[in-house]
C-alpha cells in the first residue's frame, strides 16, 4: 500500500488544494483532492491486468472550480433534490437556494463540493491506505440549520476496495445528506457511452418523481417496468422507455443501517464489475442524461450524453418535506455515521 501528497493549484482565493494518491499494489489507485473532497480518479484493472482510469473528471483544479456536474465530488450539506427549495423543522421554515430551478440541488449554489476540506490524516501500511478529511458547515451556510462538524474518510484496502466513511455532528437540530457522485464508466473514462454496462439494482421498489424530479412521495414497486434491475440487465436496453433517461431513487432491500449489498455493474468488453454495499437506505441512479459534449475531461477525452453512470448511496431525495420516507433529522447529542463500500474485480 502506498500514499502520496503533492500539489493540485490552489482556489481563486489564494487556498491550497491538494491531491493525495493511494495505491495498493495489486493495480488499483485511487486519486483524491481535498477540493470538494472529490475522487479525481479511480484506476482499475481489466481482466487481462490492463489498467484504465474509470471515473470521470478533470487532470487539474480550475475545471472543477470553474463548475461542472459535481465529477467525484462529496456532496452535502443535503445530497440530491429538496422540492421548492424549503422545508419545515421544528415548526421554522427553513428557505434554502432554489439552484436546480425552483428546487434545491446538491447543498445549493456552494455545497461541499466547492470548498476545500481540511486534511486530518494521511498514511497507509500493509492492510490500507487512509485519507480523512474535515470541514464546518456553519449555521445558516446555504440556508441550513447548526454548526455542522463533517468528516469524510477515503480507504482504499488490500481487498481491491474503495471505502467511503461519512461521519457528521451538530450543535442544533439539522438534516444531513451526504453522497460521492462519481460518475463510472467501467470500460474507461472517456471510452464510449455506459449503455451495454449490465446493472443489477438490489431494490423492488422505487420513489417516482415529478416533471421537476421531485419524488410525489408513493414508493412503487419496480416489477414490469423499465425500472426494474432486480436481474442483470443491460442499462441501455429499456433507457429509451424512461422519459430523459433513469435519474430515479431505488428503494434499497436491505432497508439500511447494516452495510448490504446495493449494486452490482459489469462491463463486458473489459471483464470489469464494481459492487456497491451500504448502509444507506436509498441509491439514487442517474445516467449521464444531461452530459451532452461540452465538457473536455481527462486526457482530451469530450464527456457526451450517457457516458458516465452515478450510483449515489443517499436517503431519499426531498426527505424533509416526506415525513413517511426514512428520517434525515439530525440532533445535537447524536452522530450521523454512514459507509459505503466499492468492491472492484474482473472476470
Amino acid at each position: 500500500m502506498g500514499i502520496k501528497t503533492e500539489s493540485f493549484g490552489q482556489t481563486r482565493d489564494g487556498q491550497a488544494v491538494s491531491l493525495v494518491t493511494m495505491t495498493n499494489g495489486k493495480g488499483l489507485c485511487a486519486e483524491v483532492t481535498n477540493y470538494g473532497a472529490t475522487l479525481v480518479a479511480m484506476r482499475v484493472p481489466d481482466r487481462n491486468g490492463k489498467s484504465a482510469d474509470i471515473t470521470l473528471g478533470f487532470d487539474n483544479i480550475e475545471p472543477y472550480i470553474r463548475g461542472c456536474p459535481y465529477f467525484g465530488a462529496t456532496v452535502g450539506r443535503y445530497a440530491n433534490r429538496i422540492g421548492k427549495a424549503r422545508f419545515v423543522l421544528e415548526g421554522i421554515e427553513y428557505k434554502l437556494a432554489a439552484n436546480n430551478g425552483p428546487n434545491h440541488l446538491h447543498g445549493g449554489k456552494k455545497g461541499f463540493d466547492k470548498v476545500v476540506w481540511k486534511i486530518e490524516h494521511a498514511e497507509a501500511d500493509a492492510k490500507r491506505a487512509i485519507l480523512k478529511m474535515s470541514y464546518l458547515s456553519k449555521d445558516g451556510e446555504e440556508g441550513y440549520p447548526g454548526n455542522l462538524k463533517c468528516r469524510v474518510t477515503y480507504t482504499l484496502t488490500a481487498d481491491n476496495e474503495l471505502k467511503l466513511g461519512y461521519e457528521a455532528t451538530t450543535d442544533k437540530t439539522t438534516i444531513v445528506n451526504l453522497t460521492n457522485h462519481s460518475y463510472w464508466n467501467l470500460a474507461g473514462q472517456g471510452n464510449g457511452d455506459i449503455l451495454a454496462h449490465e446493472l443489477m439494482l438490489n431494490a423492488d421498489r422505487y420513489t417516482p418523481v415529478d416533471e421537476g424530479l421531485i419524488p410525489t412521495g408513493e414508493i412503487r414497486a419496480v416489477e414490469g417496468s423499465p425500472m426494474d434491475f432486480t436481474k442483470p440487465m443491460a442499462i441501455g436496453s429499456r433507457i429509451d422507455e424512461v422519459a430523459g433517461g433513469y435519474d430515479h431513487n431505488y428503494v434499497l432491500a436491505s432497508g439500511g443501517g447494516a452495510l448490504a449489498l446495493a449494486a452490482r455493474v459489469y462491463e463486458p468488453i473489459s471483464g470489469r464489475v464494481m459492487e456497491i454495499f451500504t448502509t444507506e437506505p436509498g441509491v439514487q441512479f442517474y445516467t449521464g442524461n444531461f452530459l451532452d459534449g461540452s465538457i473536455t475531461g481527462k486526457a482530451g477525452k469530450v464527456y457526451r450524453k450517457h457516458y458516465g453512470f452515478c450510483l449515489e448511496t443517499q436517503h431519499f431525495p426531498d426527505s424533509p418535506n416526506k415525513g413517511e420516507f426514512p428520517s434525515v433529522v439530525l440532533r445535537p447529542g447524536e452522530k450521523y455515521v454512514t459507509v459505503t463500500v466499492h468492491k472492484f474485480y474482473a472476470k
